[in-house]
């Protein structure tokens, strides 16, 4: 259906044609420069574009020219030069050539190619009138347009077509195109090129422009999965329209997410249209500012519009990897149109852009040029001297061409049979047909003469090098490409990407390096935090957490400090802990030991006042061997709390508690019997009685051992089973490593202290049921307090031991020992220190008799 679409379009052009005197069209459709030989090149190359069309009546009413293509031809003419001198490559052979302007999507380009496949300035399709030379292949297609509508005519006469235009994967497809083939390499690799690009200025939130079409939709389902893979993201995406003009109505409406987009970086896939499109959108809306990376074809750009991307200064261009070719400058130099007389395109760019003739021509209406005038002296848009990506394409274009017709000459010397090779061999031979010896098979390969091999292997995709390009537009009009980097991709897995930066120029709006991300990066001490709901370039930055740090920019994660290592103000960096524990030294320590220290003297001090005064009744009164025995378990228990002071060590860890819990069991089951002594003493009141015989018997000093010996046992199995140890506490103090007692087994502690709590609970039933007794001779009132202060201190001890930890746990531990100690010691002694000291008259029998019989005994 394609091929009967194209021939009716033909025939429409050649009825429209008939309507026009010869003249005109001749105006508008320019006859073929030829070169005569033995095979005959094609060559369509983009020369000028119609820009205004009238009337039927006319074909044109002005051209836009296209000089810088020019280049084309000069390379076309030099390759085919220089293989006409090679004795080597088709010996006793000549190629010849013509050539004509071609641009996509005009119905003249077509006309043009029958014409080239008639061999005469008539259409007549289906029929041949070469009169010299062989047409074997043409060279076309600088857009897949173009190579597409060349394609669908040229696969009906089996001629190969050769196009120097950019890769597309469409055009490889030897089903519909078998006879297409390209010059230029798969851009697969484009993409990892442009990744790194980002990835090397840390641009991780970029645009994308591409155009709607199959191609651009490819490119955006690759670019997009590759950039997931990297953390790049997408601010948006814009999908260009396909036109068929180059200047024509668009839809801008994509101007507005270039403005509100934060994005400072565009990558740009698409055609020539496409791309002149977004500029004279952006510069019309006054959005410049932006780094463009362009994966078009740069030179197809400014060579087919004559337009220049003032918006695009400091963008970046990838440009396959090219040798220069060896005397091309000095062919573009030297040639001038009397080298050519026939060449009507080289007369009129000589004549425009030069602004003076040759001598002998023009009939000396114009100046003569210079000696010195060559095509070095172009202005500066044009440059024909340095040779663009296509260029250098249609130069090996030639030379493959040559190679491949060398290689069937050698086999079929025949010219005739090479013809009917190339133009007759069918891709599929039918059944019971014998074909040709050899057939326009284009793998091949071979080092061209800038010493770069050429060869059509699938290998040759994977292994691509490009050229990092820097836009500089300058306010003459001049328009350079400078080289600032490579890139190289010698498989999936080996990339390399080199920069010089300080050749980049950047756009207007930047004075140093832009940036393009979604959110500010975090800097060491946070971390990212992703937004729900937008992509993963945009978060926001958290503090890390106490115990960690992130010592990077933009750190996905927090990294936790070793146990003995904690971070830094900033939460960048660890540093070491310090080993610390309650030292006597420090103020706490020296406050706790002074407190136990204090109360020692004191209980010492009232034990030698009990001592001292030990025949006084009140001392008597209260057995005052229990209260000896109390004194001094009081004492101990003052110094056991130094235990906890100071680096522990493993004797200190084991006598910590043990210590703790047997002198408080004395003390405790001394209270008790004391408790018991002033029950039985105030209940004998009649001779003969039970609790006068165990008064008499002294059951009561049995409870002390009992109390005793129940702990010591409890503390043996601890010791036997599971004792404290010595241990790093890294986790209570951020900044320091606490060297503490470990308890060991926690059940056994909780044992050992529940045990006490048993008896200090014993002790206050007992003393709060006989808190009414006669009190002349009766202390139970005192030990009631007391035990009520004990149990008070070591109630709150239990909620505020859990909740702590480190060195304060271990001061409250002590704390707990020096008050309770101290709460037993003012409650019971010191009133009788009181009446011992301060009032000595009533510590007489005398006195105590006086206050019996006011209270009625």
């Amino acid at each position: 259906m394609l091929s009967v679409s194209l021939l009716c379009l033909l025939l429409h052009t050649i009825h429209t044609l008939q309507g026009m005197t010869h003249r005109e069209c001749h105006h508008y459709l320019k006859p073929s420069i030829n070169q005569d030989g033995d095979l005959i090149l094609g060559g369509f190359f983009p020369l000028y574009y119609p820009e205004t069309e009238t009337e039927k009546t006319k074909c044109v009413k002005e051209k836009k020219w296209l000089w810088k293509n020019y280049q084309y031809v000069l390379a076309f003419r030099f390759a085919i030069q220089e293989i006409n001198k090679d004795p080597q490559l088709l010996p006793n052979l000549t190629l010849g050539f013509k050539f004509f302007n071609a641009f996509a999507s005009e119905q003249y380009t077509l006309l043009s190619l029958v014409y080239w496949l008639a061999g005469m300035n008539l259409a007549f399709p289906n029929y041949s009138c070469h009169k010299q030379g062989r047409h074997v292949a043409i060279i076309a297609g600088t857009t897949s347009a173009l190579s597409i509508e060349f394609g669908t005519l040229l696969e009906l006469y089996k001629t190969p077509q050769l196009t120097y235009g950019p890769f597309d994967p469409m055009l490889n497809d030897k089903d519909q195109f078998p006879s297409l083939y390209q010059m230029a390499t798969s851009d697969s690799s484009l993409g990892h090129g442009m990744i790194s690009l980002l990835l090397h200025f840390g641009w991780m939130w970029v645009a994308l422009f591409v155009s709607d079409d199959m191609k651009g939709e490819q490119f955006l389902q690759y670019f997009e999965a590759q950039m997931l893979k990297k953390s790049v993201c997408v601010a948006f995406r814009v999908k260009l329209p396909v036109t068929k003009k180059l200047y024509g109505d668009s839809d801008l409406t994509f101007m507005s997410s270039i403005r509100a987009s934060s994005a400072n970086v565009h990558i740009l896939y698409g055609d020539v249209r496409g791309l002149i499109i977004v500029d004279i959108s952006v510069r019309s809306f006054l959005t410049m500012g932006k780094v463009w990376i362009l994966t078009s074809k740069w030179d197809l750009v400014m060579s087919e519009t004559n337009h220049m991307l003032h918006s695009l200064h400091g963008g970046f261009s990838f440009s396959p990897h090219k040798e220069e070719i060896p005397g091309l400058k000095h062919f573009v130099k030297m040639a001038n149109p009397s080298h050519y007389p026939e060449d009507f395109y080289f007369s009129k760019l000589w004549l425009f852009h030069l602004d003076c003739s040759l001598a002998g021509s023009f009939c000396g209406r114009i100046g003569t040029c210079s000696r010195n005038t060559s095509l070095e002296f172009l202005p500066g848009h044009i440059d024909l001297l340095t040779i663009s990506d296509s260029s250098y394409l249609v130069y090996n274009a030639v030379y493959t061409v040559a190679h491949v017709l060398h290689k069937i000459h050698t086999i079929l010397p025949d010219m005739s049979k090479i013809v009917t090779v190339i133009t007759i061999s069918d891709p599929k031979p039918k059944k019971g047909r014998t074909p040709c010896c050899t057939t326009f098979n284009l793998k091949i390969q071979f080092t061209n003469s800038a010493g770069e091999d050429v060869s059509f292997h699938e290998t040759r995709n994977h292994m691509v090098h490009y050229y990092i390009q820097n836009v500089v537009n300058f306010p003459s009009g001049l328009r350079l490409l400078i080289k600032i980097g490579e890139f190289s991709s010698k498989n999936p897995h080996e990339q390399s990407l080199l920069i010089n930066e300080e050749m980049i120029e950047w756009p207007v709006a930047f004075k140093v390096t832009p940036r393009s991300v979604c959110s500010q990066s975090c800097g060491p001490g946070f971390r990212k935090m992703s937004q729900e709901g937008r992509p993963i370039c945009c978060y926001t930055c958290v503090l890390c957490p106490e115990r960690e740090i992130a010592n990077q920019t933009d750190a996905k994660q927090c990294m936790q400090c070793s146990d003995d290592e904690y971070p830094n103000q900033e939460r960048n960096r660890c540093l070491p802990k310090l080993v610390t524990f309650l030292a006597f030294e420090e103020s706490l320590g020296m406050a706790l030991a002074c407190m136990a220290l204090c109360f020692s003297v004191l209980t010492a001090a009232v034990l030698w006042v009990f001592v001292k005064h030990r025949d006084t009744p009140i001392v008597k009164a209260n057995n005052r061997t229990l209260s000896y025995i109390l004194l001094i378990t009081l004492l101990l228990c003052f110094l056991c709390s130094l235990l906890f002071l100071g680096r522990p060590n493993t004797a200190t860890c084991l006598l910590q508690q043990i210590a703790f819990g047997l002198v408080f069991t004395v003390a405790l089951s001394t209270v008790l019997a004391k408790t018991i002594t002033v029950i039985l003493a105030f209940k004998v009141t009649k001779p003969g009685r039970t609790m006068r015989r165990l008064l008499v018997s002294g059951v009561y000093n049995s409870v002390i051992p009992i109390c005793s010996l129940i702990q010591l046992a409890l503390c043996g199995i601890w010791l036997g089973t599971y004792p404290p140890f010595i241990e790093l506490d890294t986790h209570s103090e951020l900044d320091h490593i606490i060297l503490v007692c470990n308890k060991g087994s926690a059940t056994a502690f909780y044992c050992v202290l529940g045990y006490l709590g048993s008896l200090a609970l014993v002790s206050f039933t007992v003393a709060f049921l006989a808190r009414n007794l006669p009190d002349t001779f009766n202390e139970a009132k005192f030990l009631t307090f007391s035990m009520l202060v004990f149990c008070s201190v070591w109630v709150t001890f239990l909620p505020v031991y859990h909740s702590i930890k480190g060195k304060v746990m271990v001061a409250v531990e002590v704390f707990s020992i020096l008050a309770s100690s101290a709460g037993l010691l003012g409650c019971i002694f010191f009133p009788k220190c009181y009446v011992i000291l301060i009032r000595p008259e009533k510590n007489t029998l005398k006195g105590l008799k006086k206050k019996a019989s006011s209270k009625g005994f």
